[in-house]
């Protein structure tokens, strides 16, 4: 075969072997230009809106004219049997904490006192309530001597119950834990990384080779965010989520590509024409990979919501950037260092691990299956299904003030807060938009609001305005309407509270006044936008996904029966890991290992995000462990066989990987934020599940009951048997 007549993934990789420096630095130096293009055009920090009402509400929020600030409450509570009359050291806190407030000006404005405003008394309990000076965009910031004064005051009351919660505290907690796990798992990941590399390679270098192509793909592409965030919301999230993926496929590839070229070099093979085998079996099964890991997480774009866009569009650009320099940067690299690659053995595993070996438990194992496929598939069918069957009651709800963990100060007053005096720190707000807003008609309109509000327990006072505009200079006016709802702001309470404000309360008053729009924004209308809006769009991402990858695996494997198959498979495992994670975190089993506090439901978004990141993911090991099965059919061997062999040549590339990626979203686990448990143990156990269950049980038990059929394409897709018929190959292209 000549060498134009290659595949492309062979040229390239022969190229990249031939002119190793121009591989090995071009790809440093487009890193470097990716980094410095990033710096150039600087990232744009857009802030991203929720779909619907709430969306159309923020973005009037936004406006230049509306300078919302965050409004914050403290909460004194007595002893029990106490009441705020009959109680002096309540009224004295009380007198204290407002002087300390009016002492910074800087930081609190608009203070409310008990003593003064009516509304914020409740038995043994009182509000305080003050908003947040300055500009609102520094909330988190400017809110901090308030807080410290608060706490002050506390100190001197330890009978009492005194806290600070509202928006600008919420913030600053989430942010600092957000920012604190992320942290924790950016610095934990790498290492744990190269200590298990160092176990699977026993050499310095060879282990240095994974992380070095997938921290120049990661750099390279948070580098180029930049790009897209002028016009995607691109936060500190995103960037931590690309490194997780990016970590994870350049790895993944780094050991497809190293491991294929052990076996060759093992089995006699000088360096060139191991590493065109390498790219023509290996390299091959990366494109494929990446292709379908890119196409998955494509299929958040489906969803039309913002952040889910911003991070769709970072996770594949690092999946891209991964394949290239595999392609391209790995192969030059490997032919630079030649036998280098095993230099650096640590004592005790350098020698036997420098080999690439056959495993024998697995070999076992496949043999076992294929000669009954029917009970080993069955029984190991039948226990994924029985851990799937909890996702038949599962109930999705955001989290609320539950993501935090309770023993966080701002999260026990929070809870105080809801039960005392419901919807009062997380109200609905109402967004006014149009003419004469300070008019009678729109007055009469929020008086109306307010006797509803004293005659309903579904919403409650008391009810606030805020208006911000000058009418008469021609500007328009944006009206906010703060409204407290019942419930805690995200439970079932809440959202029966936001649907009564919306269809029946609101065309009531402000409804009645011409030339006004209004729309309802807040955490509760946040939250119920986003999950119906995910709701309505789930059935078209997992029709895309699926569609999309059985095309590509038909066309790869020229079979209709693999790409049905290895979907089963998939859709096996990710309803296993969602059943545990019902089982873990909605019905509360681990709580205590795992140091969180169930609220009785699963986040709304994860569900949709762990499918996507999941089914791209699995389908690394399916393309390899398939591309390696079809190889040997195509030289000859039997069905059964070639999966026998197959599974055991492959079995300690795919061992490996999923070792490393179970023991990075463990270290998830051990995060505060209780989504991040959920996602980390979520894909552990996922990851898991397909590395052992799916790859060793059900995947050859499949393939041998599909016998030959399997490899076969029908002839109305310009397949048949002849077509598939084995034929050995033996040539190869001198690099």
């Amino acid at each position: 075969m000549n060498a134009h007549r290659a595949p492309v993934v062979q040229r390239v990789a022969g190229w990249s072997a031939r002119h190793r420096k121009t591989a090995v630095f071009g790809w440093l130096l487009l890193v470097v230009a990716a980094v410095l293009i990033g710096q150039r055009i600087g990232t744009s920090n857009l802030n991203s809106y929720d779909p619907g009402q709430a969306g159309q509400a923020e973005r009037v929020l936004d406006l230049p004219v509306v300078q919302q600030p965050a409004s914050e409450s403290v909460l004194i509570q007595g002893r029990p049997g106490q009441t705020f009359g009959n109680d002096p050291e309540i009224r004295l806190a009380v007198r204290q904490v407002v002087a300390a407030l009016r002492k910074l000006p800087q930081s609190a404005a608009g203070i409310q006192s008990p003593l003064t405003s009516h509304g914020l008394v409740s038995g043994r309990s009182a509000l305080v309530t003050f908003n947040v000076a300055g500009k609102p965009g520094n909330d988190d910031q400017t809110v901090v001597p308030a807080m410290n004064a608060v706490t002050a005051v506390a100190g001197h009351h330890p009978g009492l119950t005194i806290g600070e919660a509202g928006g600008a505290t919420v913030d600053r907690a989430i942010g600092n834990s957000t920012s604190q796990d992320f942290h924790k798992a950016e610095l934990t990941s790498v290492p744990i990384s190269l200590a298990l590399l160092l176990i699977v390679f026993g050499a310095l270098i060879a282990a240095g080779i994974p992380l070095l192509l997938a921290g120049t793909a990661v750099i390279s592409a948070i580098s180029l965010l930049a790009i897209p965030s002028h016009w995607l919301p691109v936060d500190g999230t995103t960037s931590s989520i690309v490194l997780l993926v990016g970590m994870a496929v350049g790895i993944d590839y780094s050991l497809f590509y190293l491991r294929r070229v052990r076996e060759e070099r093992a089995a006699g093979r000088p360096a060139s024409q191991a590493l065109h085998i390498a790219a023509g079996t290996s390299g091959r099964a990366i494109v494929v990979s990446g292709l379908t890991v890119m196409i998955s997480l494509a299929g958040l774009f489906l969803t039309g919501i913002d952040v889910f866009s911003g991070v769709a569009v970072g996770t594949i650009m690092v999946v891209g950037v991964a394949v290239l320099g595999s392609l391209t940067f790995l192969p030059g690299l490997l032919s630079m260092l030649g036998k280098w690659t095993d230099r650096g053995r640590i004592p005790f595993l350098g020698k036997r691990r420098t080999r690439a070996r056959d495993s024998k438990l697995w070999s076992l194992l496949a043999r076992a299956v294929v000669n009954r496929p029917l009970i080993w598939g069955g029984t190991a069918a039948i226990a994924l299904l029985t851990l799937a069957t909890p996702v038949l009651s599962m109930h999705l709800e955001s989290p609320g003030i539950h993501d935090l963990p309770s023993n966080v100060p701002v999260v026990r007053t929070l809870d105080e807060l809801y039960q005392v005096f419901p919807g009062g720190p997380e109200p609905a707000e109402v967004v006014v938009t149009g003419q004469d807003l300070s008019g009678t008609k729109v007055a009469g309109a929020i008086r109306a609001l307010d006797h509803y509000a004293s005659a309903n327990g579904a919403i409650r006072a008391p009810i606030t305005t805020a208006l911000f505009g000058n009418d008469r200079a021609g500007n328009s006016q944006v009206l906010v309407v703060s409204v407290p709802l019942a419930g805690d702001g995200t439970d079932t309470t809440s959202n029966n509270a936001l649907g009564t404000l919306r269809t029946q309360v609101l065309p009531a008053t402000l409804g009645t006044v011409p030339g006004i729009s209004y729309s309802v924004a807040g955490l509760t209308a946040g939250n119920h936008d986003f999950n119906t809006q995910l709701n309505s769009r789930v059935p078209w991402v997992f029709a895309f996904v699926l569609g999309c990858a059985f095309l590509l695996l038909m066309t790869t494997f020229r079979s209709v029966y693999i790409p049905a198959l290895s979907i089963c498979l998939n859709l096996l495992s990710v309803g296993a890991a969602y059943g545990l994670m019902v089982l873990i975190f909605q019905d509360g089993h681990l709580q205590g290992p795992l140091g969180f506090t169930p609220y009785g439901g699963i986040t709304p978004w994860l569900p949709l995000f762990m499918f996507v990141l999941l089914f791209g993911l699995s389908m690394d090991y399916h393309v390899f462990i398939l591309s390696r099965i079809r190889e040997l059919r195509l030289r000859g061997s039997s069905a059964r066989e070639a999966v026998t062999s197959g599974i055991s040549h492959s079995a300690g590339v795919v061992t490996s990987a999923a070792a490393i990626m179970v023991a990075v979203f463990s270290i998830f686990a051990t995060l505060s934020i209780i989504e991040f448990k959920v996602f980390g143990v979520a894909m552990a156990v996922a990851i898991l599940i397909d590395a052992t269950i799916v790859r060793g049980v059900l995947l050859p038990a499949g393939l041998a009951l599909l016998g030959d059929r399997a490899w076969d394409l029908p002839r109305w897709l310009g397949g048949g048997r002849a077509a598939t018929v084995p034929q050995p190959r033996q040539d190869y292209v001198r690099l």
